[in-house]
């Protein structure tokens, strides 16, 4: 699991900026936020750094049960 959509919405930025600075479709990176699909670690830490952000605010760490 992943926190881009919570760090998108904390900086108010919108998921078609982020596909639009990713060379990324809106469906791969709505896949990506809603946690269908996961980032590769390369293309996670180009979110971070897009982002301005630690690679480790994109990571859910909380285990959930």
């Amino acid at each position: 699991m992943n926190r881009i959509k919570e760090v998108l919405d904390e900086k108010g930025i919108r998921q078609t900026w982020l596909a639009e600075k990713l060379g990324k479709s809106f469906s791969i990176v709505n896949a990506y936020v809603c946690n269908r699909r996961q980032p590769s670690l390369h293309l996670l830490f180009e979110v971070a750094k897009i982002l301005q952000v630690d690679p480790k605010e994109l990571i859910d760490s909380k285990k959930k049960k």
